[in-house]
């Protein structure tokens, strides 16, 4: 019986291995490429195992072996790229569906728009074509005068020159600006006599007439009521809703550049509900993070808090919105140093505007983080950051933000190299909108903030040098969902016309793509699931038909997504 026993105590790490191995058997095996971690300490393997819609194995292939059985799907992948799924640290997504019926107004390098004539030609040839009623409201999306011949925002007059009968409302591609016709401003009750809101400014020609332009609360608004006024369309019993249809193609979109999980950074109006709904019918393919925004949501801020940091059917509450200030291109963000060319109808000492004051900042921030709520704070200009950082900081003296809160400032696009100090000492994470140097570096450079200023724009590198971990983001809509641009723009700062804007600012590509996976995934508080290829950790990946690491940095924009992949299952994949 001794011996017996014996023999079985040899035998048993036998059996304990074997049962081992058959219930370790992948049901996804990744080779034949290059495998990139984003993990310091084993930065590239040569393989990689999915069971379960979580990674099993990364190593050799050789190490794999084991993990392979008759029914693990081998995946050769011939030389491409394999990557964790990118991560949206900044977007607005339900933005993005709601613009799916709207004429697209983009310039190159996304459109074709490119002056106020193609502005003009663009919006008439689509009510023509599609038989509109002389009466029926007309949106348009994305024109640039940043990047428009004219260097200047449309007219009224220029809008009542495609339909005076049409109201007819464009949206600047900053979303912080839009200019209407006379019949949208009819159809909104904006007369000759408004006053600019709080937060907000009507244009105004030189003799004091309103010129159509609406700029920051002003233009909100508007949209909010002509949302409210358009009828819903009917739908059948079972079919999706137009803006549920609309949703799904707009998550489309970002799974097509390779994300895995998607932004949604300043929920509004209806866009809670329509996520809620998206989710409520399974219709997420990828995680998606929302924060609405507080202000808009202030009487019911307490309903969010239960659901804060929990996915429910893909979908989690991941903190608050606010939005302190525009946009540099659209030249409303709020400086502390005069804008270098002012817009029209402006002094030569205008420098945009706030939208709050300190105390109401302090105040709802407090709220948020007493409640221990995270929060995304829309900081462009540079006296914008300089108020997020004296309110955080002092909040943070009296004990109410905490760093582990990871309150994150979003654009931080007119920085000064005094911030870098400060965003570390106060514990913010800074998330740069890197593809404003290739985009509107030009336009910075010549008209927004001059040289000096537009050099340090989105300083990624001066943040890496002080340790201050940072992500990058595309705040699409106001660009594609497009990740692989933002990397471009920091590791090159070249802008379009080829000018070296800021070369001390270049980061390198591993750096630039750790700013869209694992540092995003911490930003988010799921570094622990997600952002690099572990054992444990999500299969959320990508596959790109190039390696980055490799490739001529000139060419990162080049890049095409293959395939994306949530959770071992395929949620995107190029013909």
């Amino acid at each position: 019986m001794a011996i017996i026993t014996k023999y079985l105590f040899f035998l048993l790490p036998f059996f304990i291995l074997g049962c081992k191995s058959s219930q370790q058997k992948g049901d996804t095996f990744y080779f034949g490429g290059n495998i990139i971690t984003m993990e310091d300490d084993f930065p590239q393997v040569d393989a990689l195992v999915v069971k379960g819609g979580k990674i099993l194995f990364v190593g050799s292939r050789k190490e794999a072996a084991p993990y392979v059985g008759e029914n693990t799907k081998q995946i050769d992948l011939k030389g491409k790229t394999l990557l964790p799924g990118f991560i949206d640290a900044h977007g607005h997504i339900t933005s993005r569906a709601g613009m799916q019926q709207a004429i697209d107004l983009s310039p190159s390098p996304y459109g074709t728009v490119n002056s106020i004539p193609d502005l003009q030609k663009t919006i008439l040839s689509v009510i023509k074509r599609t038989k509109l009623g002389t009466s029926v409201p007309v949106l348009g999306n994305g024109y640039d005068d940043a990047i428009m011949r004219e260097h200047r925002h449309p007219t009224r007059q220029e809008l009542d020159a495609i339909s005076t009968t049409n109201p007819i409302i464009v949206i600047h591609a900053s979303g912080h600006a839009s200019v209407a016709n006379s019949a949208m401003l009819k159809l909104l009750g904006i007369t000759e006599n408004v006053k600019d809101p709080e937060g907000g400014h009507y244009g105004r020609s030189p003799d004091n007439r309103l010129n159509g332009k609406l700029e920051e609360n002003a233009s909100f608004a508007a949209l909010v009521k002509l949302t409210n006024m358009i009828p819903k369309p009917q739908q059948a019993k079972n079919e999706l809703s137009q803006s549920l249809k609309d949703f799904v193609k707009a998550q489309d979109e970002w799974l097509s550049y390779g994300q895995t999980t998607i932004c949604d950074g300043r929920s509004m109006g209806v866009g809670v509900g329509l996520l809620k709904e998206a989710a409520s019918k399974n219709l997420l393919k990828a995680d998606v993070v929302y924060f609405p925004d507080f202000e808009a949501n202030k009487a019911e801020w307490k309903s969010f808090k239960p659901s804060y940091m929990k996915y429910e059917k893909r979908l989690k509450f991941g903190g608050f919105k606010f939005s302190d200030d525009g946009s540099p291109q659209g030249k409303t963000a709020w400086l502390t140093e005069p804008y270098l060319v002012p817009p029209e109808g402006q002094p030569a000492d205008y420098k945009g505007f706030p939208i709050f004051s300190d105390q109401t900042l302090y105040n709802d921030l407090k709220t948020v983080f007493s409640n221990h709520i995270t929060a995304q704070l829309h900081v462009n200009g540079d006296a914008a950051i300089d108020q997020a950082l004296r309110v955080i900081g002092r909040l943070k003296a009296e004990g109410i933000y905490k760093p582990e809160l990871r309150a994150t400032l979003i654009h931080v696009q007119n920085s000064r190299p005094d911030h870098i100090a400060k965003i570390k000492d106060i514990g913010v994470i800074p998330s740069y909108f890197s593809s404003h140097v290739y985009l509107w570096g030009d336009w910075h450079y010549q008209s927004v903030f001059g040289p000096k200023r537009a050099a340090f724009i989105s300083p990624a590198q001066s943040a890496k040098k002080a340790g201050i971990l940072f992500t990058i983001h595309h705040d699409s809509s106001v660009t594609p969902p497009d990740l692989l641009t933002g990397v471009y723009a920091a590791v090159n700062r070249t802008t379009r016309s080829g000018m070296l804007l800021g070369p001390d600012e270049r980061i390198d590509v591993r750096d630039a793509l750790k700013a869209i996976t694992i540092n995003a995934a911490y930003q988010y508080q799921e570094e622990k699931d997600k952002g690099s290829l572990k054992k444990g950790k999500l299969a959320d990946l990508v596959i790109l038909d190039q390696n980055p690491l490799t490739i001529n940095p000139q060419k990162l924009r080049d890049i095409k997504v293959i395939e994306t992949i949530k959770e071992g299952n395929t949620v995107f994949k190029r013909n």
